[in-house]
């Protein structure tokens, strides 16, 4: 039953009854598996490019870029890097005060290689009158953690992990999305203007325009560009309802909970962008200086593969509306959409010539998006798969586990057999040869979403997870899988991995 008090709050939050409707049988009923055929794999899905075919490709896209076309970088930054400091979190609240784990003794041990060592150095020294030196000698661990992570000290147990201070440059230090402003300037520039887009928490928006208002002059300065940078925050209509373990609505005080819909809900902020191409970068996946030529190679390689097929794509859907194509044209068009974006109907052979065309006109015309597929090592993350849709048909997706029935042996078999992950590189085209935008929402697979056990105030509930962004929320778009290096792939689950060579 919904009360006035729940139409107000659905009202507030822009969400329909109708669509709580539709989340509370989804819950019951469940998500399905998806079907996949294989796994995609090196010249199966997925396409490894030659040196020489590299160079022409990356001309292709300064080309591109000299074209005035809009361009711009796409950075989901919202998270609370808490997951971070999980073990220092817990060194805190251990019953011993030294550290005892390997994971705590070289945090200590290479403390002062931190690109925050000097805040946090000046940071004991106000809170506790001495120095982070002084403190370990005097066997004061925790009072460096705590001064580390607490709101009274500098607070990174709370803050998002694109306001840490990730790399140390001489005297100076970036935070990574700073590093992310200097990978604009190298890549995505059209007519000397950088434009850069966060998503971000509500808390944290003001803290992250200060940044900006604080640093944009010295890197405008220093790569001679101009940087347009907005924000946004993940839309409350995205929100999803929560549930209790009959799947009724999980109500607290008498009002209903909601929790933020996963990553798959910023398909609606992607929507909001007027952008030609659009490219998607974790905002921990970030190197010095030193080691970013790789990144700024494989972005370029990335992109121009995706303006090139884009470009192709259109030629086809002009002809077909011409109206003017030859038996050989359409036969070219049918080999471009298998082999050149990977979409397969095994039923093509017996469609009439006027469903053809349709259909043919259907597939090309899609948002088009091209992945960056790194060698699996172990990482968690989506792999690249070739995966049955709604309409039968056979396209590259990025599936998580969730989403693969570990049951069916066959398929469990080629989820683990897999050659490569998605470490969350896209570049993304998300207009029509007309010029005019997708609306996103239409190409999202809503029976990817995944349901997931969590707990509010010591009461279990269940919690429905969009489609993922780079999953289930781009099912329906053309997709290109391609090789690039591991050295592309530098994330930071853990504030040691800020100790790893390539963050030094």
């Amino acid at each position: 039953m919904i009360s006035k008090a729940d139409q107000a709050l659905l009202v507030k939050k822009g969400i329909s009854a109708e669509k709580v409707a539709e989340q509370l049988e989804t819950f019951k009923k469940g998500f399905p598996y998806l079907k996949i055929e294989d796994a995609a794999t090196i010249e199966n899905g997925i396409l490894r490019v030659s040196s020489e075919e590299e160079e022409n490709i990356i001309k292709y896209w300064d080309g591109y870029c000299s074209q005035g076309n809009a361009i711009l970088k796409f950075v989901p930054a919202s998270g609370a890097a808490s997951r971070m400091f999980k073990d220092l979190f817990s060194f805190l609240s251990a019953e011993y005060d030294v550290p005892t784990t390997d994971f705590e003794k070289n945090f200590f041990a290479n403390i002062e290689k931190f690109a925050f060592f000097g805040d946090l150095n000046a940071m004991c020294v106000k809170n506790n009158n001495a120095t982070i030196a002084e403190l370990v000698a005097k066997g004061d661990y925790k009072a460096v953690v705590f001064n580390l992570l607490d709101f009274t000290g500098m607070n990174y147990g709370s803050l998002p992990k694109g306001l840490l201070k990730f790399h140390t440059y001489g005297d100076d230090a970036r935070t990574s999305a700073e590093e992310h402003f200097v990978e604009g300037a190298l890549y995505a520039a059209t007519d000397g203007v950088v434009k850069l887009h966060f998503t971000v928490s509500p808390n944290h928006r003001t803290l992250f325009e200060e940044l900006v208002a604080e640093r944009k002059a010295y890197y405008e300065d220093k790569f001679g560009v101009k940087y347009d940078i907005s924000f946004s925050e993940q839309k409350q209509c995205t929100d999803t309802i929560a549930v209790d373990a009959d799947n009724a609505p999980f109500r607290e005080n008498g009002a209903l909970v909601f929790r933020p819909g996963g990553h798959g809900a910023l398909i609606e902020n992607l929507n909001d962008i007027d952008a030609d191409v659009i490219f998607i970068k974790n905002i921990d996946n970030v190197v010095p200086d030193r080691l970013k030529s790789d990144t700024v190679t494989y972005k370029k390689l990335l992109a121009g593969i995706l303006v090139a097929k884009q470009k192709k794509a259109f030629e086809y859907l002009e002809l077909i509306d011409s109206g003017a194509y030859t038996h050989e044209q359409i036969e070219e068009m049918i080999h471009f959409l298998q082999r050149d974006l990977q979409c397969r109907n095994y039923d093509i052979k017996d469609m009439e010539d006027g469903e053809l065309i349709i259909y043919l006109r259907n597939k090309l015309n899609r948002p088009m998006r091209v992945c960056g597929m790194v060698k699996n090592v172990g990482e968690p993350g989506g792999g690249p798969f070739r995966a049955y849709n709604q309409d039968g048909t056979v396209s590259l997706q990025i599936l998580e586990s969730s989403q693969i029935d570990m049951n069916n042996e066959a398929a469990k078999s080629m989820f683990e057999n897999g050659t490569h992950f998605n470490p969350v590189d896209l570049v993304c085209a998300v207009k029509n040869y007309k010029g005019e935008k997708f609306n996103l929402p239409q190409y999202v697979d809503k029976n990817t979403g995944f349901i997931s056990h969590k707990s509010k105030n010591g009461r279990e509930l269940k919690a429905m997870e969009l489609p993922g962004l780079w999953n289930g929320a781009m099912s329906d778009w053309n997709t290109i899988f391609v090789e690039v290096p591991l050295i592309t792939f530098n994330p930071v689950k853990t504030v040691n991995d800020l100790l790893r060579d390539v963050h030094q």
